[in-house]
């Protein structure tokens, strides 16, 4: 199923709720949907039975920690939830990876790029809510050549 499928799917309750303009949210209820399939496969296989349960407890706390956030009063507030939900999205990529010898790579793949896409927007909400930047550059989320920064390629190399 595609997102435009799944779209369809989700009830007119959830999507005329303010919290549905939310695109994070959208999109972990999205994955948590897939995680749903995801868990099942990988439950089949006792080497992955364990990471299965984890893997969707992972994706199901995404959506309900946005959610939760979404309801409280204050932006410091909200802003504690959404952290929690980037923690689990960061855990629910890990499994992801550690579950792709099973899942294979083109799902692996898309559940990583799904997963990522989340992460960058709660970086961006987080600090929206606490009114200043978070430790983490949250415009941009890549990797380097050689894991570091630029500002910090000497760190820890002797010269």
């Amino acid at each position: 199923m595609n997102y435009q499928e799944w779209l369809e799917t989700v009830p007119k309750e959830i999507r005329d709720d303010a919290l549905w303009r939310v695109r994070a949210y959208q999109l972990a209820l999205f994955v948590a949907d897939l995680g749903w399939n995801d868990a099942t496969i990988l439950m089949r296989d006792k080497r992955s039975y364990d990471l299965s349960s984890q893997l969707y407890r992972a994706l199901g706390s995404i959506g309900a920690n946005i959610a939760e956030g979404f309801s409280r009063g204050t932006g410091r507030d909200r802003a504690r939830f959404y952290e929690y939900a980037l923690g689990s999205a960061r855990e629910s990529r890990g499994w992801y990876y550690q579950g792709r010898h099973i899942l294979g790579e083109e799902v692996t793949s898309h559940r990583l790029e799904l997963v990522t896409e989340i992460i960058r927007l709660l970086l961006t909400m987080v600090p929206q809510q606490r009114g200043r930047v978070l430790y983490e550059d949250s415009s941009e989320y890549q990797t380097y050549p050689n894991g570091l920064p630029p500002d910090q390629e000497d760190f820890g190399q002797s010269k």
